[in-house]
């Protein structure tokens, strides 16, 4: 079956977020072991959903991992010219909800392993498949506590998000939190008998704005929602604030996260907060002369490099010790639109890019 042809296959299960992923998995982990891949599930605790970790190849260190997420994002309130979930081809172009993010890729990988599997391999070649990456990565790191207690640790790993092929370095993480401000209800014509959630929660607003400078790449703040108190003559007993943060390594998280400790300890008597994390996605930073960066060049990754405004997965192999990039088929302009599409042109070159991986990974060591 030809990439176009499993793209097809991929868009007309409907993985958005919110519905179960297991009809793609099972399909996908079927296809995979009748080409003689080695598989593996995990799934989430419900049972709702699964990661698929396939490997071609000898069971040795040293391997290439390709990782995408089989999510789809909502196409509730979009207006398309076809049906979202059934892929039509126009003008050089695959319309479907994932043709671009980022079925596509998982499509261009299902179809080299064919090819893969009689190459004879000498290096391993993993086919990482995570749920739940648009609602905050959730089955990525499952899937790589999985890989690394059961295999050998892979020199690299490759995120195929829609880069046009090019090779992404670097982007933010993100990181969201719920925080509910506990105070004590009082009348408000004696303020003495209580203590306002409302007032340390402006003053914690006012100094998470102070953090973010966001220019030049550095680390971005968004207060996204405040709601608090119940009457004007009722000292407000709680006032919840959920915000997010996106720094652009490390180091600039552990920043942000000690300050926000230093604000919750000092909070005035009667008065507590409860810090509820909604999302965790680590930053990505890759140095142009990492060998992961040469390897992606010799697949045909594009030069020069881009800085990516998106989040993906990358940082969590990164966190690992898997040196990681992203590069993959397609455009983020196309991604969560209506009419989604990827381009055929765009599919053709990577499936140029999965024939070098597998000429990599059967070369001479």
């Amino acid at each position: 079956m030809d990439t176009a042809g499993i793209l097809r296959r991929l868009v007309a299960f409907d993985t958005t977020s919110r519905c179960s992923n297991l009809d793609l998995v099972h399909w996908a982990a079927d296809y995979l072991e009748s080409a003689g891949a080695r598989v593996r599930l995990t799934s989430d605790t419900s049972g709702f959903k699964a990661n698929i970790l396939a490997t071609i190849g000898p069971d040795a260190p040293g391997g290439i991992v390709l990782s995408g997420h089989t999510d789809v994002v909502p196409v509730d309130d979009q207006d398309w010219d076809s049906d979202p979930f059934s892929l039509a081809g126009r003008d050089g172009r695959l319309h479907g909800r994932g043709a671009v993010d980022m079925k596509g890729f998982v499509a261009a990988c299902l179809g080299a392993v064919p090819d893969w599997r009689d190459r004879g391999l000498r290096r391993p070649i993993h086919l990482a498949l995570s749920y739940d990456e648009e609602v905050g990565c959730l089955g990525v790191p499952l899937l790589i506590a999985d890989m690394l207690a059961h295999g050998p640790l892979p020199a690299l790993a490759i995120i195929g998000e829609p880069t046009q092929m090019r090779i992404g370095l670097s982007h933010r993480g993100f990181y969201g939190y719920r925080s509910v401000f506990h105070g004590r209800a009082a009348h408000s014509s004696d303020p003495s008998l209580g203590a306002s959630a409302i007032e340390p929660a402006a003053a914690f607003v006012t100094a998470l704005a102070a953090l973010g400078g966001g220019r030049g790449g550095g680390t971005t703040v968004n207060i996204g929602r405040i709601a608090g108190g119940s009457a004007i003559n009722i000292i407000p007993e709680r006032c919840e604030i959920v915000w997010e943060f996106r720094p652009p390594d490390e180091a600039a998280a552990r920043a942000v996260l000690a300050a926000i400790e230093g604000l919750a300890a000092g909070l005035a008597a009667g008065v507590s907060v409860e810090m509820v994390p909604l999302a965790s996605v680590p930053p990505l930073s890759c140095a142009p002369d990492s060998p992961v960066v040469g390897v992606a060049r010799e697949l045909g990754g594009l030069w020069p490099p881009i800085a990516m405004p998106f989040g993906t997965e990358a940082g969590f192999f990164q966190q690992a010790g898997i040196p990681a990039l992203v590069c993959g088929p397609g455009s983020i302009a196309q991604a969560h639109q209506p009419n989604e599409w990827i381009a055929l042109a765009e599919l053709d070159a990577a499936d140029g890019f999965m024939a070098l991986v597998g000429d990599w990974a059967a070369a001479e060591l």
